[in-house]
């Protein structure tokens, strides 16, 4: 008789330590209370008496002992503050935010990092080509000269000449400087959606990325809310939302700023957000309107546009909200730059940053 056999569902053994299972919890429990040890720890102790996370033999004293053992968390130099993450604790929530999103990426179309341009570049493949003049010598492809050479002359007379020279086919892997924006306005955590913590997670794996992998590359992170600051990469768990409204103009013209004292001819602007430019500076003083699109505020952000894509600078929007009025606005701010735009739910937008982080790679000036 065919058909479908029903059973209750039986989860793999998981081979990590107790430890490590509570690690990795704590470590994204971290993310959302902005790098507050004491309210994560409170967190994670309502999960376990909900859920008992723990056990007998293995209780949260134990691991919040593990963790200050293992140098996770160490006391702060303020007495007032208690525990607050280590250097280890925050190199670990980079690493994990970087697995987090390449697990995302399988899902996803994967995004070329390469240029069309084949030659002396600086990435090898396993291609070959036959050797010529100019070739760099250590792009030879041992095993395929050599095989080429005893095709020729045998293992009696095994000589190698020129022509039986191989070098591995190469390609330029542009050195690229980008400024990640982030909104940190208080509607990044309005009606009830969280969307400061993913947008941080996006940054951190962003960093994690480009320091290790592409260290020729350059990332800026810069926040933006009433007005518009750098932040260190140590500082990104910490960043926190506050009662601003969104000075998109002053994001972007602080942006340009730091892109313009960058040699390599290819740079980019990531600007993550969820609402409407709702503010500029005027002299010392703010001008603000959270109603509609203020044409003031919207001119502003449409000329730096222009001026960005005068100096081919390209703006990737990723807009984290669907409202009509919005897209349209963003559309129109896409046109100017000659730039792009995703419309990206939180669960995937590290898929969409990261995939066009390495499509833009592949351009070359």
């Amino acid at each position: 008789m065919s058909g479908w056999l029903f059973s209750r569902y039986q989860p793999d053994d998981d081979a990590r330590s107790p430890f490590e299972r509570l690690l990795k919890l704590f470590q994204e429990i971290l993310l959302h209370t902005s790098g507050d040890v004491s309210e994560a720890l409170s967190w994670l102790t309502e999960l376990d008496r909900q859920y008992g996370l723990t056990t007998p033999e293995y209780g949260m004293a134990d691991f919040i002992q593990d963790l200050i053992d293992q140098g996770y968390i160490r006391s702060s130099d303020d007495p007032g503050r208690g525990m607050v993450p280590s250097a280890r604790m925050e190199m670990e929530i980079r690493r994990k935010a970087l697995d987090d999103i390449f697990s995302d990426l399988k899902q996803a179309r994967p995004g070329g990092h390469q240029t069309r341009f084949s030659g002396k570049g600086d990435e090898r493949l396993p291609e070959t080509k036959p050797y010529q003049y100019g070739d760099r010598m250590d792009q030879i492809a041992a095993a395929e000269s050599l095989r080429n050479a005893q095709i020729r002359s045998g293992i009696d007379d095994f000589t190698l000449t020129q022509d039986d020279l191989e070098v591995h086919e190469t390609v330029y892997q542009a050195q690229t400087s980008t400024v990640l924006m982030i909104d940190i306005s208080h509607s990044m955590i309005l009606y009830g959606e969280d969307r400061i913590t993913p947008a941080k997670k996006v940054a951190l794996a962003l960093a994690e990325l480009i320091t290790t992998r592409y260290p020729k590359d350059t990332l800026d992170i810069i926040v933006f809310g009433n007005d518009a600051w750098r932040v260190a990469i140590k500082d990104l768990p910490y960043l926190q939302v506050g009662p601003y409204h969104t000075n998109t103009v002053a994001g972007l013209e602080l942006a340009m700023d730091i892109l313009r004292k960058r040699r390599n001819p290819n740079k980019q602007i990531f600007m993550i957000t969820d609402g409407k430019p709702t503010c500029i500076k005027k002299g010392k003083k703010y001008y603000k309107n959270s109603f509609g699109l203020d044409r003031e505020i919207i001119r502003r952000t449409m000329h730096l546009a222009t001026a960005a894509r005068k100096v081919q600078i390209p703006i990737t929007t990723f807009m984290i909200a669907s409202d009509p009025m919005l897209v349209r606005f963003v559309d129109q701010f896409t046109r100017a730059n000659a730039g792009k735009a995703f419309y990206a739910g939180l669960d995937h937008l590290g898929a969409f940053l990261f995939r066009d982080y390495k499509e833009n790679k592949g351009r070359r000036s």
